[in-house]
C-alpha cells in the first residue's frame, strides 16, 4: 500500500512538473494570447452591460445615434481617435490606434430589425410599443468587436511594437449597405485585413461565401375616385404593384433554382372604397453571382414596366441596396479557426440551461442538442464553395482588403437570426457569453496578425488570385447613390 501511495506522489509531481515545464517554455505569443482571453473574461460583466444597452435601444438602420455614440465614447476613453459622421452617414465611424503597419481592420455592427421587439424571454412576449428588436444580435457584434479593438490597442500601447487597429462603426447592415457606401469612399484602401464576425446558433469559423443581393422599393401612381360610383375613373396603384408581383412569382420557375427573391407590399392604399393612388413594394433579389443577379434584377425591372405599362399606371424604383457576395479566403479562415479552438465555445450555467431548453422546445423540427453551444464546428463543414443563405455588406469589403469572419453561439443551438428566439437570447447572458467568445478570437486572431507579416502576404496572395487579380475595378451594385438613411422611415 505504501509503495502504491509512493508511486502516486511520484507521478502526480511528474505531472506538476511537466506542466510548469510546459507553461515554462510557452511562446511570448501564447502567453499574450492567454493574457487577453483573461483580460475580457474580467471585463465580461462591462461588456454585457454595454451590449445590453444597445439591445434595449434597439435602433433601426442609419438611426442608431444612441448606440453608435456609446461605442464611440467607450473607445475615445480607451484612446483611440474616432472619427464620426463618415462617408455622408451620421451613426458611421471609424476609430483608430497606433502607428504603421500591418492595419488590421475590425468591424461592428448595431442595427435592429423592424417588427422584432421581443422580451428577453424564453416565450414569446413582444415589448409594447417598440418599434424593432435585435434578431441578428448586432448589438452582441458591436460590443464584441470594440471589446476586441481595446484588447489589441492594449497590446500595442504595451509592447510598443508597430502597427494599427481600426475598429468601424458600420450602420444599417439590415438591407441598407452601409459599409458600400465606406468602401466607396475608400476608408478601407490602407488595411491590410479587415476581421469581422456575427451572432449565430453555433461556432464556426470556415471558408463559406454569401449570396449577392440588391433591393429597390418599387412606386407605382395611378389616378383615385370612387371605387363603386365611378371606378372607370380610376387606375389603381394597387393593380400595378399585385400585377408585379404576380409577374415576379410567374417567373420564379424559369431563373436559377437558387435564386432568392422576396418582397413586402409597404403601401396599398388607405381605403376599400377609394381607388389608391399610390401604392408601393419593397423588393429583394438574391444570387450567389453578381451577374447573374444583374440579369434577373433586370428582369424585375421589365416586370415592373409592365404592370405599369398593363394597368395603365406610372412606375419608379429606388435601389436602396446592393452588396457582393463575400470573397472567402481559406488562408485567414484557417487561422481563425485554430484560434477558436483555442478559445472554446459556450458553457451554460444552469439557469441558461432551463433558458435554452425551454426555447429549444420552441423550434419544431429544428431542435438541436442545447450543449452543441459549447462544441466548434468542423472547419470542413462549409467550405469555400459553400454558401449561405444569406447576404452581407461585408461582401463589398471582402473585395476590396482580404477579409475573414467567424461566427458564435449566441442563440440557442437552432434557432433562426431574425427570430423573437435569436432576439431574447440576445438580450441575456446567453448571447454575452458568446459574445466574449468572439470578442476573444478576434482579439488573438488579430495579435497573431500583427506578428505573422507571411500570412497576411499569403493572404493577399490568395485575395487577390480569387478577385481576378490586380486589374479587377470595384463598383457599387448601389451605383452612385447617396446612403439612403430614410429607408427605415
Amino acid at each position: 500500500m505504501k509503495k502504491c501511495v509512493l508511486l502516486v506522489l511520484s507521478m502526480l509531481s511528474f505531472a506538476s512538473m511537466a506542466q510548469k515545464k510546459k507553461a515554462a517554455t510557452a511562446s511570448p505569443l501564447e502567453a499574450e494570447k492567454q493574457a487577453m482571453i483573461g483580460n475580457l473574461d474580467k471585463r465580461f460583466d462591462e461588456y454585457a452591460k454595454i451590449s445590453k444597452q444597445i439591445w434595449d435601444y434597439a435602433e433601426l438602420g442609419y438611426m442608431e445615434e444612441k448606440s453608435s455614440l456609446l461605442l464611440q465614447e467607450q473607445l475615445k476613453k480607451e484612446g483611440f481617435q474616432v472619427q464620426a459622421g463618415i462617408a455622408g452617414i451620421p451613426t458611421a465611424f471609424v476609430a483608430t490606434y497606433g502607428s504603421g503597419k500591418p492595419v488590421i481592420g475590425i468591424l461592428g455592427e448595431y442595427d435592429a430589425l423592424p417588427g422584432l421587439a421581443q422580451e428577453a424571454t424564453p416565450e414569446i412576449k413582444p415589448i409594447p410599443n417598440q418599434k424593432g428588436g435585435h434578431g441578428c444580435g448586432h448589438n452582441l457584434f458591436g460590443t464584441a468587436s470594440v471589446a476586441a479593438a481595446i484588447e489589441v490597442k492594449n497590446w500595442l500601447q504595451k509592447s510598443g511594437k508597430p502597427g494599427t487597429v481600426k475598429i468601424y462603426g458600420c450602420p444599417a447592415e439590415e438591407g441598407g449597405s452601409g459599409k458600400v457606401y465606406m468602401v466607396r469612399e475608400g476608408y478601407f484602401n490602407d488595411v491590410d485585413v479587415v476581421l469581422h464576425w456575427h451572432p449565430s446558433s453555433a461556432n464556426a469559423a470556415d471558408a463559406s461565401t454569401s449570396l449577392a443581393n440588391k433591393n429597390a422599393k418599387f412606386r407605382f401612381k395611378g389616378i383615385a375616385s370612387h371605387a363603386a360610383a365611378a371606378p372607370e375613373r380610376g387606375r389603381s396603384a394597387l393593380d400595378g404593384v399585385e400585377s408585379m408581383n404576380y409577374m415576379i412569382n410567374m417567373m420564379r420557375e424559369h431563373i436559377p433554382q437558387d435564386t432568392r427573391i422576396h418582397y413586402v407590399i409597404t403601401k396599398g392604399g388607405e381605403a376599400p372604397n377609394v381607388v389608391p393612388a399610390y401604392a408601393e413594394v419593397y423588393y429583394y433579389a438574391r444570387h450567389k453571382d453578381r451577374a447573374i443577379l444583374q440579369s434577373i434584377w433586370k428582369r424585375i425591372e421589365n416586370a415592373a414596366q409592365g404592370a405599369a405599362l398593363g394597368t395603365g399606371t406610372k412606375v419608379e424604383w429606388e435601389v436602396l441596396g446592393g452588396v457582393y457576395n463575400l470573397l472567402p479566403n481559406v488562408t485567414l479562415a484557417t487561422l481563425v479557426h485554430q484560434n477558436m479552438q483555442k478559445v472554446g465555445g459556450v458553457i451554460y450555467n444552469e439557469e441558461e440551461k432551463k433558458f435554452a431548453e425551454k426555447i429549444a422546445e420552441t423550434l419544431g423540427e429544428q431542435k438541436q442538442d442545447i450543449n452543441n453551444a459549447a462544441k466548434i464546428k468542423n472547419f470542413n463543414d462549409a467550405s469555400e464553395s459553400a454558401t449561405s443563405g444569406g447576404s452581407t455588406d461585408v461582401g463589398d469589403v471582402s473585395w476590396v482588403v482580404p477579409t475573414v469572419g467567424l461566427g458564435t453561439a449566441t442563440w440557442v443551438p437552432g434557432s433562426s437570426a431574425h427570430s423573437w428566439q435569436s432576439t431574447a437570447a440576445s438580450g441575456m447572458s446567453i448571447g454575452q457569453k458568446g459574445m466574449i467568445v468572439a470578442a476573444k478570437t478576434l482579439a488573438i486572431t488579430a495579435l497573431d496578425l500583427m506578428n505573422d507579416q507571411a500570412t497576411i502576404d499569403k493572404a493577399k496572395a490568395e485575395w487577390l488570385e480569387k478577385r481576378g487579380g490586380a486589374d479587377f475595378k470595384y463598383e457599387a451594385l448601389l451605383g452612385d447613390r447617396k446612403p439612403a438613411l430614410d429607408y427605415r422611415k
